[in-house]
């Protein structure tokens, strides 16, 4: 699915410099970036997921460690 990305003067330069820099296409760049984003962002939720349904069963035991 095609999409527009409009970009500040700013973001398009240092995005058209790290593509040069790297010997890639700026869309290419965008998309690996695009991608990264949404890996780290979905494991961070997923561990907030975990901890926030294992942490209670813990919390005695936590509170004991750091007295």
């Amino acid at each position: 699915m095609a999409m527009t990305l409009r970009l500040t003067d700013d973001e398009t330069d240092a995005l058209r410099l790290r593509a040069s820099r790297e010997g890639r296409s700026m869309q290419d760049v965008a998309r690996t970036a695009v991608r990264e984003y949404i890996d780290r962002t979905s494991r961070r939720e997923l561990l907030d997921g975990i901890l926030d349904q294992e942490l209670p069963r813990y919390a005695e035991a936590l509170r004991r460690l750091g007295e």
